[in-house]
């Protein structure tokens, strides 16, 4: 048991526990900011340009209303009767939340990022091998492996050759 305790402490004591800890604690505020941002800064405008329908209270009704029950004008009323209703407003409203929760996040990862390559040095890029020589005879350009010059026809030498004839 005493083990299994200390395992527990070595777990919920690491690093990245904590900092995911932080990170869900930080998300719920920052849901409750943009989920603010949805429903008290951009849904009023689109209701007004939609002739100040509530987006939310957009719904249909699935059941049958009982003969002396009047048709609910809001969701909260129809929730209130029991009536079976399909939220599709609601959903739409979750779904401009979302969008927007995950455009944030978005611009934030991608902020970090931008940092973080700000600090690092830009990697060394090796130099391209050779792909042509010069011919030592007419000075032209000729391609590396080539073993006679296409301008002056001159033989030319390689390394080769040259190692071949130093050692006889």
């Amino acid at each position: 048991m005493v083990k299994i305790l200390k395992e527990f402490k070595e777990f919920a004591v690491r690093g990245n526990v904590l900092d995911l800890a932080v990170g869900v604690i930080i998300g719920g505020a920052f849901g409750k900011i943009v989920t603010s941002l949805v429903n008290d800064i951009i849904m009023p405008p689109i209701s007004k340009l939609l002739g100040n329908v509530n987006l939310v209270d957009r719904f249909w009704i699935l059941s049958k209303l009982k003969p002396d029950q009047e048709t609910p004008d809001t969701l909260a009323a129809a929730q209130k009767a029991s009536v079976s209703v399909i939220a599709y407003g609601n959903f739409l409203n979750i779904i401009l939340d979302f969008t927007i929760v995950a455009f944030c996040i978005f611009l934030i990862v991608k902020g970090a990022n931008t940092l973080r390559r700000l600090g690092q040095p830009e990697p060394e890029v090796a130099p391209a091998e050779p792909t042509e020589k010069t011919c030592p005879y007419c000075l032209s350009k000729i391609p590396i492996k080539a073993t006679r010059c296409g301008h002056c026809t001159s033989h030319l030498r390689d390394e080769q050759d040259e190692l071949q004839e130093g050692l006889s």
